[in-house]
């Protein structure tokens, strides 16, 4: 009980707040000043303060087993009620992550928060690929990694795609699931192909999405994982050329055998792509095989297009006539040309001169025969 004194004509009181350990703060407002002589009765019930907090636990992937101060509490999300005020130890525990820990301070009437974001735990197992006959190219997710016999380490846990390639087989294709620990065992038997007149080319570039060329006819797109693969690509030499906006292009010759798969790998190097023109090459006879530094460009008469400025080196060849070469200028956008006039590879032809002289000697040697017996 308090008593309070006010004077009528002084400043009046508003609000009232009352105190006591143990309890929660009150704060009101006051009813009007009493008139002199009066007096106005003001009510306060208390109410007990909160002596306890709480933890919410999370986490990602949730399900992980929580221990508080080394105590399992649950799973989360879960939370952890009637908390003293203090600094409590968390842990997190779950299969195939790694363990987490946290420190979170506890208030009286107040509720923390706490997010575990588990790492999983990285396991590695092996696969040991061997192959009848051996020496087939082994592929793992469109990456290729040797051939065989071939042991694969530090494979991750989980189903991976193998594919086998081999001249004059079929290709082999299996997945398997890789344990951690444990050595996976892949054996291929091989199986021979009759004789074709096509073959393959897979193309993988780094990086990935550049546009494929095959004897600069457009094909498509590398893909971001695994390989781009022709089909139907008629056996013998061919160019391919990878091309990617900001890179410059990658060009190589690629020789294809009937019912196999050739392999190339475009590593694209950063900068902008050179200038390019055009060389038109003819030959009398046509038919000849066209090289160009080396590489071969088609069958005359050809005109190849994206060749870089500058000079370069055409050979033609054609089967029973002499290689006929020269150089050419490619200036950008213009198209340079090479016009072979080739010659037939001459054979033996016999001696003809030796009897016209033989006879000739053995008239000089009768003559001399008929005169010395003259003589006599």
């Amino acid at each position: 009980m308090l008593d309070v004194p006010v004077y009528t004509t002084g400043t009046p009181f508003n609000t009232i707040r009352v105190e006591k350990s143990g309890y929660q703060t009150y704060t009101g407002s006051l009813p009007s000043t009493p008139p002199a002589g009066e007096t106005r009765d003001v009510y306060v019930t208390l109410q007990p303060a909160e002596t306890a907090g709480s933890i919410h636990v999370t986490s990602s992937p949730s399900g992980a087993a929580i221990y508080l101060n080394g105590q399992y509490q649950g799973t989360a999300p879960l939370t952890i009620q009637s908390l003293s005020p203090g600094t409590y130890s968390l842990d997190a525990d779950r299969s195939g992550y790694l363990s987490d820990h946290a420190s979170v301070t506890v208030r009286a009437g107040q509720q923390s928060s706490v997010q575990f974001t588990l790492t999983p735990i990285q396991q590695y197992g092996s696969i040991k690929v061997t192959s009848s006959p051996s020496g087939a190219y082994v592929y793992m997710d469109g990456v290729y990694k040797g051939r065989t016999p071939l042991t694969l380490t530090s494979v991750s846990t989980q189903k991976h795609n193998i594919e086998l390639d081999l001249a004059g087989y079929y290709d082999w294709k299996s997945t398997v699931t890789v344990s951690p620990g444990v050595t996976s065992y892949v054996n291929a038997y091989l199986t021979s192909i009759p004789s074709e007149t096509t073959g393959a080319i897979s193309v993988v570039s780094y990086p990935a999405g550049a546009d494929v060329f095959l004897d600069e006819k457009y094909q498509g797109k590398t893909p971001s994982a695994g390989v781009y693969t022709i089909s139907n690509v008629p056996v013998g030499s061919h160019t391919v050329r990878v091309a990617l906006s900001g890179y410059q292009d990658y060009t190589t010759g690629v020789a294809v055998s009937a019912a196999t798969t050739s392999h190339v790998t475009a590593t694209l190097q950063p900068g902008q792509p050179t200038s390019t023109g055009s060389i038109s090459v003819t030959s009398s006879p046509s038919g000849a095989e066209v090289y160009i530094d080396n590489a071969y460009r088609g069958i005359t008469p050809v005109t190849v297009d994206g060749i870089a400025t500058g000079t370069h080196a055409v050979r033609v060849a054609l089967a029973g006539y002499n290689d006929w070469s020269t150089t050419v200028q490619v200036g950008a956008g213009s198209t340079a040309s090479a016009s072979a006039s080739l010659s037939p590879v001459p054979t033996e032809a016999p001696h003809a001169g030796v009897a016209p002289f033989a006879a000739i000697g053995a008239l000089g040697v009768l003559g001399l025969l008929v005169a010395l017996r003259r003589r006599d």
